[in-house]
């Protein structure tokens, strides 16, 4: 017999065709696939299907459940953090789901906020913000949402960035340069079943460098504290963040 028919009959055994080779020992040892030439194109991962699109209309913030929440934090550098929070956020929005435009308002009852959980701090401060000039119970922190646009379509649990500039008022007084607020946040579409009965759009938002100044909250516009100024300044800090932790349910 040939040396060719006797190597392929020694090896038909061990799988292997005329393409093998043989490892240290001898044994045979079948030939590895050739790596991928560089640079050549993996094929793409699956992308998981987006979920139902949010509906457009109209939606509210209800401020009696208590989950639509304010937190505001002013840290002076060599004084307090003062913690300022209130549940009680409402606002009426609508929303375009071809403009992916959101429109509306929201207030916050001045005589919701709670500062430092402290009675006497909470009274100060709504002397701050009315100027004693007016009751309290009189006074919304309001936000009025013009000109805001999502940044692509609302979709189920997936968040949605968004920036804005917004017009604020306190006690009716809008900030005193003219300016806007600028806010940045996402919103996530909760369809009916996932999040309550009702679709839902879950709003998280924050507004940094908010100066109470801006706005005439301090004690150098309040009667009775004007003698208290140069001893407030360094201890109660003018900026601060605001963050909102909103639930905005289908009408």
């Amino acid at each position: 017999m040939t040396r060719t028919w006797l190597v392929t009959l020694l090896l038909a055994p061990l799988g292997c065709s005329g393409k093998c080779e043989c490892g240290p020992s001898g044994t045979a040892t079948a030939q590895a696939a050739p790596p991928p030439a560089p640079g050549a194109a993996l094929a793409p991962a699956p992308v998981p299907a987006a979920g139902p699109p949010a509906p457009g209309g109209a939606f509210f913030v209800d401020p009696e459940v208590g989950n639509n929440t304010l937190a505001a934090v002013f840290e002076a550098k060599l004084g307090e953090r003062i913690n300022a929070v209130s549940s009680s956020v409402r606002c009426e929005l609508t929303y375009d789901e071809k403009t992916l435009a959101v429109a509306g308002a929201c207030s916050v009852p001045l005589t919701s906020l709670k500062v430092d959980a402290d009675d006497t701090k909470t009274e100060h401060f709504q002397q701050w913000a009315t100027n004693k000039k007016s009751e309290p119970k009189d006074c919304k922190l309001e936000a009025k949402l013009d000109g805001v646009k999502l940044a692509q379509p609302l979709a189920a649990e997936t968040a949605v960035p968004f920036s804005a500039d917004l017009p604020f008022s306190v006690c009716g007084r809008a900030r005193a340069d003219g300016g806007r607020e600028h806010v940045t946040g996402a919103a996530t579409y909760l369809p009916a079943g996932s999040y309550g009965e009702q679709a839902t759009i879950k709003v998280r938002a924050k507004i940094e460098k908010w100066n109470r100044d801006s706005y005439h909250i301090g004690p150098k516009y309040t009667e009775g504290w004007l003698a208290r100024v140069q001893s407030l300044a360094k201890v109660v800090a003018e900026e601060g963040t605001i963050e909102l932790n909103l639930f905005a349910k289908a009408k």
